[in-house]
């Protein structure tokens, strides 16, 4: 939607934009809103009149035909798999590549496809090209634009919408977020009266719930001499929870009941179209008792392969009140449950309860809050006094009325709302009058960033250090240097890790903090090479700023010369720097060899075909231990490219895991590591689609145990919930039954450094009670030897499980024939393994007892430094420790 204000004209009254669009094949008319959808037509499917607008349309996504707004939306919820839709959400999900052209998500071969920033730059071009056609004299370019996007935004999200809409043609515009967006609009229609109708409110939440997201605002409301001054004292951490969902409860219900397959991507989409169509209709104050909901088959079936079901009020509203608005306490969280629609392809939230968002955003910023109502009692929830509603999902008044309740129950009184009677239209009015107030017209809402910004610093992986780049509240325009010097490499590869936190403590520029007491989120790494005539470290010193369109600014400057400066750019492409090393010349056909069978267009291949890929890619490239890091990195791109099809068949699953885990082990140790094992561990939670196949899942258990050393402390957590389950002894009749893949299993949970001790401890006592049993595998002894180790790969010191533990496992290896038990002496190596820390090193005597073992088992001389003096390891002993061979000239630095 647009609105605008004419400044020339007395009152600057905010007027609303007639959008002309396609509402049916060859009709144009103007409506208030340009639906945020893309269709994709068939070849012949729409005549050059049927899409034809009153100006020349250029698609940035080089659609043919291609079709927005009103008709896309009604054309794509009778045909699946061809409309583009939430592209916000998709610009926000870092999961992706959000350059790349994947949407619509799920789409069969032959659909056109986009990247989610341009179909948001074709929503962008649309309306400048509406614009331009009917103010030809005052293009919107040229016009001061203020464009809404939702405060929980990263600055990748920013980023990437800023690059949007200048391929829309439009180089110069201020970010808003969108619930401030909502307040201003309420300030401009109380323009006359602001000050008496917020003289009893305190603070301000702004609830704003659109499609895709949940955006949570805080305004802090104090009394002025002329009007109240207002605040922005907090956002919420990005939500991807909506009206999206809610659609897809709706579809989930629906595709239950009409029988046959399960939907495809494709159908989702249609089926998702109707059920928001039956959402709005079920939850209107005049609603029907019931809606029948049909999709529509696909082809020549398009009519007789029309499957329906129905949706009744009460079931509608029982589904969606009190699925996400249920009545819960203000000490509840929300809960980690697996997304109900991980196969859709977005990263939806877990809970899909808002109350429980709610109250964890309220106790996050309980010492804001608390301060804004002078209040300091801590036996009650820190709730605010006033509200104000935005969002589609609020049109109706049930869902309203039950947050209502809710927050009143919290806060034992009835909170202020403010009126919103169109919340469509709030955030495109609300913008305009932002722009308005910037002039001095109207009440300006304060508050400077809403993040802290750091620098990720060298330290310890399990107790990092940032060093603060842009403390919250910092106000946009206003340079900040940074009291400290860095060491900048230039003419060479360079990343930057940095990070953002919504937290209500307050930092100084250049401060250094430990990044565990407060929830950091990492923002997309900055990956360059910096170009310089000269190699080589030159000291500079860092300034940022917030800038006037609401992105963080970074700018290195040389100590020495101050007129030398680099500006640091986000890396958003999902590339990094190891595509500036010199890559295989055979890389290319290697590339092709897998796009062959994972990529977009893979033809039906034979099975033997993909049995032989493995040796087919060792003839283009060479054995692949020889296969050096940057070269493993590329074939990750391209095998993480067709992640999705590695479903096609078992053995395209089983070759996709074994291959990725290769090309990414041991999971860290090059530029952008954490980004990749960051993307691939979203797949956790979808699994092993052959699980009835051994062979698949052990090469599932094998592929987290070559990427562990760069999951984080929760998802290695999470990694050893499902194998303490998988690895408990079994008891009674099933306790002569071998698991299967077993042996997988422990080699990862062994590998598992940065779980806390007594889950090491627990870990490795199951493993013990399975080795008691005959007929056992013996390789167990490995992974408790990695339990064990006194010096951890790549995990924190203070984690080791304590000596008196290892040495009470010592003992019991110490008991084992070494001769029949293989793993057993070098288990015993790393359970002795000497670190200089008395801490952590086991007394002398029983060390000397390994020794004295290791020398009579002819063991590798290492292993016996290893035991006798603090050493590092050589390359072939930091394979065992990491379970294979680690890529050559991979310098580990953790």
């Amino acid at each position: 939607m647009v609105a605008y204000a004419d400044l020339k004209a007395a009152g600057a009254a905010i007027r609303l934009f007639p959008i002309q669009q396609l509402i049916a094949p060859g009709a144009v008319a103007a409506r208030p809103l340009l639906p945020s959808v893309r269709y994709h037509p068939t070849d012949g499917e729409l005549a050059a009149a049927d899409v034809r607008l009153p100006w020349d349309f250029i698609d940035p996504g080089a659609v043919p035909d291609v079709v927005l707004g009103e008709l896309a939306r009604e054309r794509g919820s009778r045909t699946p798999g061809r409309l583009v839709a939430s592209a916000k959400s998709w610009l926000s999900h870092a999961g992706v590549d959000r350059m790349a052209p994947i949407l619509p998500w799920g789409a069969a071969e032959g659909v056109a496809r986009v990247s989610p920033v341009m179909a948001t730059a074709s929503y962008l071009a649309h309306l400048a090209a509406a614009w331009n056609h009917h103010f030809p004299r005052y293009p919107l370019a040229q016009q001061d634009v203020v464009l809404t996007v939702p405060a929980s935004f990263d600055e990748g999200a920013r980023v990437l919408t800023i690059g949007a809409a200048r391929l829309a043609g439009l180089p110069q515009l201020r970010l808003l977020e969108e619930p401030q967006a909502a307040c201003y609009d309420w300030l401009y229609r109380h323009r006359a009266e602001v000050a008496t109708d917020l003289s009893d409110a305190r603070l301000l939440l702004v609830c704003d719930v659109g499609g895709g997201t949940t955006d949570l605002t805080l305004i802090q409301i104090e009394s002025g001499e002329a009007e109240p001054r207002l605040t922005r004292i907090g956002v919420g951490e990005h939500l991807m929870l909506g009206g999206d969902n809610m659609d897809l409860t709706l579809a989930r219900t629906v595709e239950a009941r009409l029988g046959g397959a399960r939907l495809n991507a494709g159908e989702l989409s249609q089926l998702l179209q109707q059920c928001r169509n039956a959402k709005e209709r079920l939850l209107a104050a005049d609603a029907p008792a019931q809606v029948a909901v049909t999709v529509l088959g696909g082809g020549a079936r398009l009519i007789g392969g029309a499957r329906s079901a129905e949706l009744s009020r009460d079931e509608a509203r029982s589904l969606l009140v009190d699925g996400f608005m249920p009545l819960v306490q203000p000490t509840e969280r929300p809960q980690g449950r697996r997304a109900a629609v991980v196969e859709f392809g977005l990263p939806y939230a877990a809970d899909p309860a808002i109350s429980r968002h709610l109250a964890a955003f309220f106790s996050q910023h309980t010492d804001v809050v608390q301060q804004a109502l002078g209040e300091t009692a801590a036996d009650r929830a820190a709730i605010p006094d006033a509200i104000l509603l935005n969002g589609g999902v609020f049109h109706g008044s049930v869902l309203a009325d039950r947050l209502l309740e809710l927050l009143s129950d919290w806060r034992g009184a009835p909170l202020q709302r403010l009126d919103n009677p169109e919340p469509d239209l709030a955030v495109a009015r609300g913008a305009v009058a932002y722009g308005l107030a910037r002039r001095g017209q109207g009440v300006r809402i304060g508050g400077g960033s809403a993040r802290s910004y750091f620098l990720l610093i060298d330290a310890d992986r399990d107790r990092k250090q940032g060093v603060c780049l842009l403390p919250r509240g910092a106000e946009e325009g206003k340079p900040i240097r940074l009291e400290r010097t860095f060491s900048l490499r230039l003419g060479a590869p360079v990343q930057f890790h940095l990070l953002s936190s919504t937290s209500d403590k307050v930092y100084q520029p250049g401060e250094v903090v430990t990044l565990v007491a407060e929830v950091f989120t990492p923002l997309p790494p900055i990956a360059t090479v910096i170009d310089s005539e000269t190699t080589g470290e030159v000291p500079v010193q860092l300034v940022t700023q917030l800038t006037e369109v609401g992105t963080l600014d970074v700018e290195c400057v040389a100590v020495d010369e101050p007129a030398r400066r680099w500006q640091l750019a986000f890396q958003l492409r999902g590339s990094d720097t190891a595509t500036l090393a010199r890559l295989h010349p055979r890389f290319s056909e290697a590339a092709a060899r897998l796009e062959r069978f994972y990529g977009a267009r893979a033809p039906d291949v034979e099975q033997k075909e993909i049995k032989g890929l493995r040796a087919e890619l060792e003839r283009l490239l060479g054995k692949r231990e020889s296969w050096e890091t940057p070269l493993l990195r590329e074939l990750f791109s391209v095998l993480w490219a067709g992640a999705r099809r590695r479903r096609r068949s078992a053995e395209h699953e089983r070759l996709w895991f074994s291959l990725t885990g290769y090309c990414l082990r041991p999971g860290f140790g090059y530029p952008l590591d954490d980004w990749r094992v960051g993307q691939l561990w979203a797949l956790y939670e979808q699994g092993v689609q052959y699980g009835q196949d051994a062979q698949n899942r052990s090469e599932w258990w094998t592929l987290w145990r070559r990427v562990a050393g760069g999951l984080d402390r929760i998802a290695q957590w999470r990694l050893s919930d499902d194998l303490m389950a998988e690895l408990r002894p079994l008891t009674g009749k099933a306790a002569k039954d071998k698991t299967p893949g077993i042996d997988d299993m422990a080699r990862l949970a062994g590998v598992l450094e940065r779980l806390s001790t007594p889950r090491k401890i627990k870990l490795g006592q199951l493993l013990l009670e399975r080795l008691a049993r005959k007929g056992e595998s013996p390789q167990l002894w490995w992974a408790v030897g990695r339990l064990g180790t006194r010096v951890p790969a790549y995990g924190s010191a203070h984690d080791v499980v304590p000596a008196a533990t290892a040495a009470a496992w010592v003992e019991q290896v110490l008991a084992l024939d070494w001769r029949a038990i293989a793993p057993a002496p070098f288990a015993a190596a790393l359970l002795a393994r000497l670190s200089g820390d008395r801490e952590r090193d086991l007394d002398e005597a029983l060390r000397a007892q390994v020794s004295q073992r290791l020398r009579a088992a002819k063991a590798p001389a290492s292993w016996l430094r290893m035991v006798e003096d603090v050493v590092e390891l050589d390359e072939a002993d930091a394979g065992r420790v990491f379970g294979e061979t680690l890529p050559p000239g991979l310098r580990l630095v953790g």
